[in-house]
């Protein structure tokens, strides 16, 4: 499929003034406020909804518009750079989450094989039932000491990868702000 033939969808946000989209408790200049935290969770809900291929066009109907041109620039602007800087923020959780993953993983090989060791030398030296219960707990215990890891590297990592795909989605979606 050509970048071409990517379906385009449109969300259309009514409002009525432009401060309504933002964080009015965020001191930060206009093209890098905050979104107010109900649009943003009402503009990610619905691009969570669209596959990840997709062109996203968000159409800003305002009552009290003072410039529509120049509304449009600074608000698709702000926009861009907001979830530019989420896709940052989820990228630096994606990488804690490796590092610990990798953590995870060199404490629990560490663990199973001292728990596996064990679990053979018990067997060795003390003969009966015991032993062999002493040597199957070890090594349950051994295996389960690596379920993070394998949690981490298996499921954990593409939730995160999934929502940076949908905030570069929005980060180049097309927005447009109209008189409503």
């Amino acid at each position: 499929m050509h970048i071409s033939q990517h379906p385009t969808h449109t969300l259309d946000l009514r409002v009525r003034e432009l401060r309504q989209l933002f964080n009015s408790l965020d001191p930060a200049p206009f093209l890098n406020k905050d979104l107010d935290r109900a649009c943003e969770a009402y503009i990610e809900n619905w691009a969570l909804s669209l596959p990840h291929d997709c062109h996203l066009h968000l159409t800003i109907h305002v009552e009290l518009l003072p410039s529509a041109s120049e509304a449009g620039t600074l608000v698709g602007d702000a926009i861009h750079n907001y979830y530019g800087y989420k896709i940052e923020l989820v990228r630096g959780e994606l990488r804690q989450l490796l590092r610990l993953g990798r953590l995870s993983l060199g404490i629990g090989l560490v663990f199973v094989a001292t728990c596996l060791l064990l679990a053979e030398a018990i067997t060795s030296f003390m003969p009966g039932p015991a032993a062999k219960i002493a040597r199957e707990s070890l090594t349950i215990i051994g295996w389960v000491a690596m379920w993070r890891p394998v949690q981490i590297f298996l499921y954990d990592w593409w939730p995160l990868k999934g929502r940076i795909k949908v905030f570069e989605n929005l980060r180049f979606a097309r927005v447009s702000v109209v008189q409503a």
